[in-house]
């Protein structure tokens, strides 16, 4: 059996995926924002990662692979159309990683993930 001839490109992808305009709505160290997740992102940041895995669609083992929070963190700014680069999701999970987690939690919790 012959596959018909591609003929055309594939489609771009959306615009909002390709050139993402909003922000995180809080900023990194705001605990205040939410006392009871920053309580749990400090004290056991591996219980938050993995909570925060498995509301997102992951395994909640994803956590327990090097580098993975910073993938998450980078689909997850991608999907929600937050600004940013891969560079600067890797710095902040590699320094302020459970401040981070902390962030992810009250975005996902913004918009109704959490």
């Amino acid at each position: 059996m012959s596959q018909p001839a591609v003929t055309q490109q594939p489609g771009s992808v959306a615009s909002s995926i390709m050139s993402p305009t909003g922000d995180w709505s809080t900023g990194r160290y705001d605990c205040c924002a939410d006392c009871g997740i920053c309580c749990l992102g400090l004290l056991c940041p591996t219980l938050l990662a993995c909570y925060v895995s498995k509301k997102y669609g992951e395994n909640c083992f994803l956590p327990c692979l090097f580098g993975s929070m910073t993938a998450l963190r980078t689909h997850m700014r991608l999907s929600y159309g937050i600004q940013g680069t891969v560079c600067r999701d890797g710095l902040a999970m590699c320094f302020c990683g459970p401040c981070e987690l902390c962030r992810m939690a009250r975005e996902m919790d913004r918009h109704g993930q959490f």
